[in-house]
């Protein structure tokens, strides 16, 4: 059995941004000589998420406009107060609820060293509280 952990960061750019990290993971399923298993990528952060979808940019925007309508950045949330254990105001609530939604992770299989994944269906990062230096960790577990 190899069990290998590979962690990558991410500078993102905007305060909502869906990165695709695919080739990123495959890299990982590549390095670590798993030819049949399983790959986990994790997001480190609760602002953030882990979603698999087709890479267009028009589902991109798409996705992005159904998360701000869902939620919204005005709206009276609790969270958006002073938090005396951080000693400032969390502004962050929309980007906990839209990782709330989108998850925090993925799984793929491995098979003859490659992730089984439709042709269609590519992984995201998705940023909702940045811009922000981001870890993603990719576990493979598996037989050479």
């Amino acid at each position: 059995m190899i069990v290998k952990a590979i962690m990558f960061e991410i500078l993102t750019d905007r305060y909502n941004q869906f990165i695709n990290i695919t080739d990123r993971v495959e890299q990982a399923v590549e390095k670590s000589g798993v030819k049949n298993g399983m790959v986990t990528a994790l997001s480190k952060h609760t602002t953030t998420g882990i979603t698999v979808n087709e890479s267009l940019e028009c589902l991109e925007s798409d996705i992005d406009q159904f998360l701000k309508r869902l939620v919204p950045e005005d709206w009276p949330y609790a969270h958006a107060r002073m938090l005396k254990d951080y000693g400032s105001t969390a502004g962050n609530p929309t980007g906990h609820l839209k990782s709330h939604i989108t998850g925090n992770h993925c799984h793929f299989m491995i098979v003859d060293g490659k992730l089984v994944r439709g042709v269609a269906q590519e992984i995201y990062f998705c940023e909702f509280d940045g811009p922000a230096k981001r870890t993603i960790c990719v576990q493979v577990i598996g037989e050479d």
